[in-house]
């Protein structure tokens, strides 16, 4: 790995690469990078649709303008920028996803011209959803990694990352279409906080004239249920807003919970905001469905089995300002999210549909590649 030393350099002069190799970027690729690392690193780039879209963006100008000659160059590029990326904000997990996915779709592209040329088959040959058994296989097949990239080969990669940013952009149009089959009338939801993709799932549910109650827990210190709960309102839903410590009484009312989510892991547990675990808790206690609600662009094949593995703590003067005499004595802990293990979870709506928590690795299957699980 390279050192601090080394991280330091100009991109532009080289750096370790994937495999060992130096990595040559141009000034406008080596520019791009370096901007939007400091942004991720001063957390200026706030929102995991937002960090994304961004990181796609980025990977399409290197696509078109890198220095890569063959698919072996390409994917050692993109897998060395996206380590850089992945670790200016480690809290932000679609980074991460968003480089998976290219390297999956290079991959992809770089078997399909293979078919086409004569070399692997035929293209019914091309197996894109794995076994378990090919799950635990990293063997690269189908792929010649010496192949050139030329530029049909780049403009195929171009457009199928194209065609991902515009599915993350469309992924509420497509999430909340699942609204009706989930939302019944005279049903009792609960959620916590300020969620825009529950906020469009709730508002579709509220336009096929089906009368239904949310119940939206505050979430403190930040109180962001109070904006959510406003915004269904203005939709035409009826709205209570609770403290979070009455979760656990209104739970008994409550038909099903209805969440956001920061990241769905690899087990089928997920990452969300700070608070979501005692919901979680508390609805299956009372037998209650805990459904969330997100893009599958936030599908993450890493691991998390505690509470502060994939944690970002937060400005600690949201709960005890600095002005107080007796802050110095104190330790304020501020966590911006909760894990949610698998066994709380009873359903994800996507924007491909719904799913339990134990098809989260199938879908893992054919999205990533297995080599490129840890970047």
């Amino acid at each position: 790995a390279a050192g601090p030393d080394q991280k330091g350099r100009s991109a532009g002069k080289g750096e370790e690469a994937a495999g060992g190799r130096k990595l040559e970027l141009s000034p406008f690729i080596s520019n791009l990078v370096k901007k939007f690392e400091l942004a991720l690193k001063r957390r200026a780039v706030v929102g995991s649709s937002e960090c994304a879209v961004q990181t796609l963006t980025l990977m399409r100008h290197y696509v078109s303008r890198g220095k890569h000659g063959s698919v072996d160059a390409l994917l050692r590029g993109v897998k060395t920028i996206g380590k850089r990326l992945a670790a200016a904000n480690r809290t932000q997990l679609t980074i991460g996803n968003a480089v998976r996915r290219v390297l999956h779709i290079i991959r992809q592209v770089a078997a399909e011209l293979k078919v086409e040329d004569g070399q692997g088959g035929t293209i019914q040959e091309i197996d894109r959803s794995r076994s378990l058994m090919k799950v635990l296989d990293k063997t690269e097949t189908g792929v010649d990694l010496k192949m050139s990239m030329d530029l049909n080969a780049r403009q195929l990669i171009i457009d199928e990352i194209s065609e991902m940013v515009e599915d993350i952009e469309r992924v509420y149009t497509h999430i909340k279409a699942y609204s009706v089959e989930h939302i019944h009338a005279k049903d009792v939801i609960l959620t916590i906080g300020y969620s825009q993709t529950v906020m469009h799932f709730l508002a579709e549910a509220a336009k096929l004239d089906r009368e239904f109650e949310v119940i939206v827990a505050e979430s403190a210190p930040g109180y962001d249920g109070h904006k959510m709960a406003k915004l269904l309102a203005k939709a035409g839903i009826e709205t209570t807003v609770i403290t979070d410590s009455a979760v656990f009484a209104m739970m008994s009312v409550v038909n099903k919970v209805i969440i956001g989510a920061h990241a769905v892991l690899a087990n089928g547990g997920l990452v969300t905001r700070s608070g979501a675990h005692m919901v979680a808790a508390a609805a299956q206690f009372h037998s209650v469905p805990f459904v969330c609600v997100t893009g599958l662009y936030k599908l993450c094949p890493l691991y998390g089995f505690d509470q502060d593995t994939f944690n970002d703590f937060k400005y600690p003067g949201e709960i005890l300002k600095f002005e107080e005499k007796f802050a110095e004595k104190v330790n304020v802990q501020n966590p911006g999210h909760d894990y949610i293990p698998p066994k709380l979870v009873s359903l994800f709506v996507t924007n491909f549909g719904g799913n339990s928590p134990s098809y989260i690795y199938r879908l893992l299957t054919e999205y990533y590649d297995v080599e490129d699980y840890d970047l």
